[in-house]
């Protein structure tokens, strides 16, 4: 004779034993309604299993979710270091603050197997056009981080020679404050910005275009 919890794969955890309450609550409990009855037959309780276990979603939000976490989870950043910010940037791939634990730490030297640019340092008119160059280069989906003061508003650099804030050039996602912000500020700011790819909804292409067009 088999026994039936382990022909049941959907088992769950006995409940633990319970004190026996006393006289009181016996009467009240005598006195009060009628509980409905649990299943007694194996199949309902299978069955009632098996609801509390079904989720309902839509596909588009499940693969929306996926690529979420595996954009957010996975980032080459494309080191573009100007001036003394872009030794604390640097800093962040060691083993003291090991930016691997946040899965950024690929650092790649070509634009088209990036899709992070850390501006370190201030850009000046002549480097504003490589780095727009770089950037048209990196391949969909891109973000940027503004790291320190020189790349967010010109720094202490108030002259004609210096871009007074990156995002003259490229579109900013994060900025990072310091001069220089040490390398647990990167790290912030890369956080933020993995929370800004988590909470953006990701297109699906032809597949939206489609379900919109039926829809309509």
């Amino acid at each position: 004779m088999t026994d039936p919890k382990h022909d049941n794969p959907f088992r769950t955890l006995a409940t633990p034993a319970q004190e026996a309450p006393p006289e009181q609550d016996l009467e009240r409990l005598e006195s009060a309604s009628p509980l409905p009855m649990a299943p007694g037959t194996p199949e309902d309780s299978l069955r009632q299993e098996l609801e509390h276990g079904v989720l309902f979603t839509q596909a588009e939000k499940m693969v929306s979710w996926a690529v979420s976490q595996s954009r957010a989870n996975a980032i080459w950043p494309l080191g573009f270091g100007l001036a003394c910010c872009a030794i604390e940037m640097m800093a962040i791939i060691g083993p003291r603050f090991d930016v691997s634990r946040f899965g950024a730490e690929v650092m790649r030297a070509s634009p088209r197997q990036a899709d992070l640019m850390i501006v370190a340092g201030r850009v000046s008119i002549k480097m504003a056009p490589v780095l727009r160059q770089l950037y048209d280069q990196m391949p969909d989906p891109k973000w940027v981080i503004s790291m320190g003061a020189c790349a967010s508003c010109g720094g202490v650099f108030n002259n004609y020679a210096i871009v007074q804030g990156v995002d003259k050039i490229v579109p900013v996602d994060v900025y990072v404050p310091g001069c220089p912000p040490r390398p647990e500020a990167l790290i912030h700011g890369i956080m933020k910005l993995q929370e800004k790819i988590l909470s953006s909804r990701v297109e699906l292409g032809p597949f939206v275009a489609k379900r919109r067009k039926g829809v309509a």
